[in-house]
């Protein structure tokens, strides 16, 4: 059996091809801009990351060989939203969900509903994040755009559409819009009411792991494949990676560390209760059935540190593409585990949870003359970590138990970056063999649409292998629970000063 799993995020798409037991066989990946119009945008060329994502397919069966794959399933990064013409075409650049344009919508969204019917109807808080306020924007500024749209997709129904010539949306992906009513099980038919959108003018919601239909013929004779594999839907990165590291039983928990980086429990039932909600923690349907999800966000996450190879570190990115290695190794290459004497505020593009302030900044103090590259690489690293830790404390306040992590994304190739999570946070951290856990959470939901999998959770937990385990060590951990305590005043400290640059 061939499986493959698509994922598609917010920098950079890869595909991965799979056997039925889980084993990668191969993998290719290509990068991507966000692009910023203007400061608080964040737009994307869909159609540019479609071609990409099928150069990235074609890499993988070339290197490979194979010729024919029983089912390819999606993992896509949330909330983003692009109109699209009859044909499927987008008309204008995709809005990210890290676009935070929106501030005017999610007031007029306050007043109008209350934040607390959105979050017990939606499971989301209120924030610019959401799908919703970004189609009021629409509606608002480009309404030339809104009329002559057919229909408004996300990058999972856009691309299915794409893959098979028809669109459908997960329900887990629709329930990270705040359109999605997780009590009805549908779109809201109050917000779309209000918002003047016809339902259908958005996908039809079917549960992950469903049969779409076969590839488009012409596609995949383009791709270099002799058979039209079965194409299915599949959902949020996140929650994708939360089946592929095996969180499948109430309780488990994950960090995963990309673009973003994301703390997702699994939770057994509805739980929206109010320390959640004034935590800005978002409860959404996971990919496995009858199961949810709790999310906090740090939407800055990894792109800090992307941000920070392409400017300061131009030598090793050419390195790196030159010897084929990974660029972030040779910048930390010689950083020590221990702490570092600065500190650095993660809020590049605003605070995520679960503070949610738009308006906060990045920051970094500490710096000497005797600092070096390799030390605002790891304070970087940090200062992501302590966010974590807060994260982690506002999830115990809120009655979650977190006993153990499992770590998945990019961020989990790196050694020195789990044993620092371990140390900062106290808590054990394992990663799988597979870090890459999103594409086989998409290739798994594929292979259940294909009937390979009759049951999704078994099938995870039969192909986990969490083959690296990071115990907190007590002397860093002590001294890293010194330097939390003072990362915790950087931000009161720096706030009205953040607030008043603009």
């Amino acid at each position: 059996m061939r499986l493959m799993g698509l994922d598609v995020g917010t920098t950079g798409c890869k595909a991965s091809l799979f056997d039925e037991r889980g084993a990668l066989l191969a993998s290719a990946s290509r990068e991507y801009p966000v692009n910023i119009p203007q400061p608080g945008w964040a737009e994307q060329d869909a159609e540019r990351v479609w071609l990409l994502a099928q150069e990235a397919i074609r890499q993988v069966l070339s290197s490979t060989g194979v010729s024919r794959l029983d089912a390819l399933g999606l993992s896509v990064q949330g909330e983003a939203v692009m109109p699209v013409d009859d044909a499927g075409t987008a008309l204008r650049p995709a809005i990210l969900g890290m676009d935070t344009r929106t501030s005017a919508q999610n007031e007029w969204l306050v007043r109008r509903f209350g934040r607390s019917y959105l979050f017990q109807h939606t499971g989301m808080p209120i924030h610019t994040i959401n799908t919703l306020p970004k189609l009021l924007w629409l509606k608002e500024h480009e309404p030339h755009i809104w009329s002559k749209a057919a229909y408004f997709r996300l990058y999972e129904d856009f691309l299915l559409h794409k893959l098979t010539g028809r669109a459908l949306i997960s329900q887990n992906l629709a329930s990270r819009t705040q359109l999605y009513d997780l009590l009805e099980n549908s779109w809201s038919a109050e917000i779309l009411d209000v918002l003047e959108l016809d339902a259908g003018r958005l996908s039809p919601v079917v549960p992950s792991g469903t049969a779409v239909g076969e590839m488009v013929p012409e596609l995949a004779a383009r791709l270099g494949l002799k058979n039209q594999p079965l194409v299915s839907t599949g959902g949020h990165d996140q929650a994708c990676g939360a089946l592929g590291v095996g969180l499948v039983q109430p309780g488990l928990s994950m960090v995963s560390t990309g673009t973003a980086e994301v703390v997702e429990v699994a939770l057994s039932s509805l739980a929206l209760n109010e320390a959640l909600q004034h935590s800005n923690i978002s409860v959404y349907v996971h990919v496995v059935p009858d199961m949810y999800l709790a999310m906090t966000l740090n939407h800055s996450g990894g792109l800090i540190l992307r941000w920070f190879r392409d400017t300061f570190c131009v030598d090793e990115k050419a390195r790196a593409t030159a010897e084929g290695s990974d660029a972030y190794d040779l910048i930390l290459r010689e950083a020590s585990p221990e702490p570092t004497s600065l500190l650095l505020l993660p809020h590049f593009s605003g605070s995520g949870t679960p503070l949610f302030d738009l308006d906060s900044k990045g920051a970094i103090l500490g710096l000497s003359f005797a600092t070096t590259r390799t030390d605002m690489a790891k304070a970087i690293l940090e200062g992501l970590t302590f966010e974590l830790r807060y994260n982690l404390e506002v999830l115990y306040r809120a009655g979650v138990r977190i006993d153990e992590l499992r770590a998945i994304g990019g961020g989990a190739r790196s050694d020195l970056w789990l044993q620092l999570k371990a140390d900062v946070t106290g808590i054990p951290v394992v990663a799988p063999q597979i870090t890459e856990a999103a594409s086989w959470g998409a290739a798994l939901l594929s292979g259940h649409a294909a009937g390979i999998f009759p049951d999704t959770a078994a099938a995870a937990q039969a192909a986990l292998n969490l083959d690296r385990r990071f115990e907190p060590h007590p002397d860093r951990s002590r001294r890293y629970t010194e330097r939390y305590a003072l990362y915790r005043e950087l931000y009161p400290a720096l706030a009205p000063l953040l607030h008043r640059l603009g």
